[in-house]
């Protein structure tokens, strides 16, 4: 069941951020355009600064999921099995902990936030562009959740995720 949801959370993911890639390289590639044209965009700017912040948001949460955030395999697998195992429960509760006070922080920033807008585009509310901070903390538990099973399973058997991809390099 749980990986079932992962490989839902893994596409939605997946295409989320394809859309949010192509829609950003589609502002870049208009935006130059337009200032070659000596008719620059005056929102440009803010607004890809924003959609880089979300893919950077959906990108982690999706990395998360697939457990590809920089690790140190090799430490982990190189301990004793009751050290190995606490390491990864204590890992996991210091991720998951601060991805909550991220999210609960983030809550608290867009009521604070209520009212106010873009410079550049006053039609648009600050807090739709920084409601992503509370949802990628919020996926990046949920992913982290999601992808624990696995991960628990593969340090019990001293399996790495990072030498395989090492492997294949060489």
């Amino acid at each position: 069941m749980l990986v079932r949801i992962a490989r839902i959370l893994e596409q939605i993911l997946a295409w989320i951020l394809i859309f949010l890639m192509i829609a950003l390289t589609v502002l870049v590639v208009v935006a130059v355009v337009f200032r070659k044209l000596d008719a620059s965009l005056s929102w440009y700017d803010e607004v890809a600064a924003i959609m880089l912040a979300w893919v950077t948001y959906y990108g982690a949460a999706l990395a998360a999921l697939k457990r590809r955030h920089i690790g140190f395999d090799g430490v982990l697998l190189a301990m004793p099995m009751g050290g190995r195992l606490a390491s990864v429960v204590v890992s996991e509760v210091l991720v998951i902990g601060f991805f909550v006070l991220m999210t609960y922080t983030g809550l608290q920033v867009l009521e604070v936030l209520e009212g106010d807008s873009l410079v550049s585009l006053t039609w648009v509310p600050v807090q739709f562009t920084q409601s992503v901070i509370p949802i990628g903390g919020a996926l990046f538990i949920v992913a982290e959740i999601l992808s624990l099973p696995a991960y628990w399973h593969s340090v019990r058997i001293g399996l790495s995720l990072e030498h395989p991809e090492i492997e294949e390099e060489t």
